[in-house]
């Protein structure tokens, strides 16, 4: 039995606020550059096929999110986290063949267009930001593996820095490229990958100190066999996931009135998204803070109310003149389109909150060792948020309702499954190796 390291309250909520302000900055990154996608020719068609086409970005570098989680185990010393960053970039190269293979003129047809079906104003701008969007791909990869180490070091306020830095960049060439009319889907990939590169160098110049501190392996260091595997049942689970939205996406389109409803929903999403992704870093949480036990209810307790903090923040944008000034003077909505857009940021209130209720099942079940778990309850997910998006579209209800309930449903079903799968299997923690710095202390 491995014996938990000293944990209360402020120590969680000191880590877990620059890495919830980390995750949400990063998707808010992509409402910054919707207005310059939707003031180029087809308006918010323009934001619904960005919308898609990040998805399918997302999906496919899973793999890149997940390695946060397999770093947080295997990156702890100087020969473990030179095998760790070799097999991140490695899958990033192949990340990136399979990205261009999908941007061949028939393929990307097959997938925007018939598989999700897209209406051709959509696919079109998907279709070219999917291409574009390569570069930035392969930045996220080669920025994964020193966000880790400062993630070990317990240096989430300097992780956290490099990103805020690379949000400010992208408000202040958001508006710039708006008043020089470089606009378009095209140019908002382009405002999204110039912040990201910074913030890449940015990172990289954070991590150095504690890279040069890692001390070598007592121990036989791991394989990169053994960290691409570790890490492959978490990517199979992250790709169910992102799969998710994709299969949300397609529910909206043979809904009613798919050209109005996408782009709102996307654009409630846009704003609900960074708080979601902000909840998913409850999972790190739970890793830099082992528990002594599986029934862990510090951190339960702690993910329980980050998640209603984080769903509340959302329905700040839909108050009486922060509505008009984002939706409708940023994001150029049409202003009898306010009060569904209203509806459907109230309907999201519960999805941050499942999300942090998953992402702490989902720490639990890492620190035990356990990837197929998480993959098990990932699957779970999918399998309800297809389910209910049968229903619900069988019952003709409207897109955004098919959003709203399907994602909550789907996280809390994840959860419930690796809390079963968790209790009836023998435990076998994960030993966390001492860090960079001294372990009472967080940064």
């Amino acid at each position: 039995m491995i014996s938990a390291l000293p944990r209360n309250n402020r120590q969680l909520t000191r880590f877990f606020i620059p890495l919830a302000l980390q995750a949400a900055s990063q998707a808010l990154s992509y409402p910054l550059v919707a207005m310059v996608a939707s003031r180029g020719p087809g308006g918010p068609l323009n934001l619904a096929g960005l919308a898609q086409s990040t998805t399918i970005m997302i999906f496919l570098s899973m793999s890149c999110i997940t390695y946060v989680t397999t770093g947080m185990i295997y990156a702890t010393s100087r020969e473990g986290y030179q095998k760790f960053r070799d097999v991140v970039l490695m899958t990033g190269l192949g990340v990136i063949a399979v990205q261009t293979a999908l941007c061949i003129p028939w393929l990307s047809h097959l997938l925007f267009g018939n598989l999700i079906g897209l209406p051709p104003s959509i696919e079109s701008p998907a279709k070219i930001t999917l291409l574009a969007s390569i570069p930035v791909q392969f930045l996220f990869f080669l920025r994964t593996p020193y966000l880790v180490i400062m993630y070990i070091g317990k240096a989430t306020g300097k992780a956290s820095l490099a990103t805020i830095v690379r949000i400010v960049v992208t408000a202040l060439l958001a508006p710039l490229f708006c008043i020089m009319n470089l606009v378009g889907p095209v140019w908002a990939v382009v405002c999204l990958t110039l912040p990201v590169a910074l913030e890449c160098l940015l990172a990289r110049l954070f991590a150095h100190p504690f890279l040069k501190k890692l001390k070598s392996s007592a121990i036989t260091p791991p394989g990169a066999a053994e960290i691409f595997f570790f890490n492959l049942p978490l990517s199979i689970g992250g790709y169910l996931l992102s799969a998710s939205a994709i299969i949300i996406g397609a529910f909206i389109a043979r809904a009613p009135d798919p050209e109005r409803v996408l782009p709102i929903c996307y654009l409630a999403l846009g704003l609900a998204n960074p708080f979601a992704f902000a909840a998913t870093r409850i999972q790190t949480t739970v890793l830099a803070f082992p528990p002594a036990a599986i029934k862990d209810r510090l951190t339960f307790r702690f993910a329980l109310g980050a998640g209603v903090v984080l769903g509340l923040l959302p329905l700040i944008f839909i108050l009486p003149g922060l509505i008009e000034l984002y939706y409708v003077a940023l994001q150029k909505l049409k202003p009898p389109d306010m009060g569904l857009v209203r509806i459907t940021a109230l309907a999201l209130i519960f999805y941050p909150f499942s999300v942090a209720v998953r992402a702490q099942s989902e720490g639990l079940a890492a620190w035990l060792k356990k990837p197929t778990t998480v993959m098990a309850g990932h699957t779970i997910f999918l399998a309800t948020i297809m389910a209910s998006g049968f229903i619900l579209l069988f019952l003709g209800a409207p897109g955004y309702i098919i959003c709203a309930l399907g994602l909550p449903l789907g996280s809390l079903a994840s959860s419930a499954t690796m809390r079963l799968l968790m209790s009836r299997s023998k435990p076998k923690l994960t030993p966390i190796a001492p860090t960079t710095t001294s372990v009472g202390h967080v940064r």
